[in-house]
């Protein structure tokens, strides 16, 4: 699997599923532009430590060449300086991967939205979708500049019934992304593109280390506070999923589907940082929904 030679944008690349599929992009060759509102000199509301340019650097470190680019996607004058800086180096973008958030502080799972706060509810969705619009109108003329380019929209879960309450502006916001891959797949494929969404499943990213008190290292102690953490996945699970799908020739076959992790997992044999290759929706079938005792339940075989 090689992407050596190809030009790619991950929106939201500051940390989470962005980092991981920066990374593993990277490691497959390409060149990534780096995009997202932190940088080593300034913060975004999301108030955290993580960079764009730590990211570059593991980029590079995997073995691509990582341009890390500060952009504000709620800011199209910020986007339109983001696609002429990429038309005058490379005149193109093979993989765009769609990958902003910005949410989970503002989010208000548990609470019901005639109570809760409105401001941050409008602000999730801005942050979510009309993200997502701003992005893909102002970069797809780059995808589709020449035959064969990829467009990735990363949601979260490729069905409607999320396990627990997640909220109205939540359940708009991943829903519509997936939709958007829906239409992307039918538009994209006039022109010679490929387009689709990808969702992760339980992903360990570093805010979710943070809530369960452990490391990359000891994630599995985690299980303490969760028993359905034994089948979390790291980012850069997904990204090798995106970096698959990125490297297949084939890969129109799955224009406007939503797929995941363990779906990819199954179709490119590919694992997980630790080698095993973690099922979350057979988990997510069988035991969640099932009602069964995840303790009682040999997560091995779902790995």
């Amino acid at each position: 699997m090689t992407l050596q030679g190809k030009v790619a944008v991950v929106t939201g690349a500051t940390r989470g599923c962005g980092r991981g599929i920066a990374v593993e992009l990277g490691a497959a060759g390409a060149t990534v532009y780096v995009t997202g509102r932190t940088t080593r000199s300034s913060a975004s509301p999301m108030r955290r430590t993580e960079t764009i340019e730590d990211t570059a650097d593991l980029v590079d470190a995997a073995g691509g060449t990582g341009i890390p680019v500060r952009c504000d996607f709620t800011s199209v004058s910020d986007v339109d300086a983001l696609r002429d800086r990429i038309a005058a180096d490379h005149g193109r973008i093979d993989v765009l991967v769609d990958d902003v958030w910005g949410g989970d502080p503002f989010v208000e799972f548990d609470t019901p939205w005639w109570e809760s706060d409105l401001d941050k509810g409008i602000g999730v969705v801005r942050n979510g979708l009309d993200t997502h619009l701003i992005t893909l109108h102002r970069l797809l003329p780059l995808v589709v500049a020449r035959p064969g380019g990829l467009v990735v929209e990363v949601t979260d879960g490729d069905v409607e019934d999320y396990p627990g309450p997640v909220g109205i502006p939540y359940y708009l916001v991943k829903s519509g992304v997936r939709a958007i891959g829906r239409w992307l797949g039918e538009e994209l494929a006039a022109v010679g593109a490929t387009g689709l969404s990808v969702t992760p499943g339980f992903l360990r990213s570093e805010m979710m280390l943070e809530h369960f008190e452990v490391t990359e290292a000891n994630w599995r102690d985690g299980v303490e506070k969760d028993p359905n953490y034994i089948m979390a996945e790291s980012p850069h699970y997904i990204g090798r999923a995106i970096a698959a799908l990125a490297a297949d020739p084939e890969v129109s076959r799955f224009a406007g589907r939503t797929l995941a992790s363990w779906t990819l997992m199954r179709e490119y044999g590919f694992t997980d940082l630790d080698g095993t290759r973690p099922d979350w929706g057979r988990w997510h079938d069988e035991v969640i929904k099932a009602g069964l005792d995840p303790t009682t339940v040999d997560a091995s075989t779902y790995r």
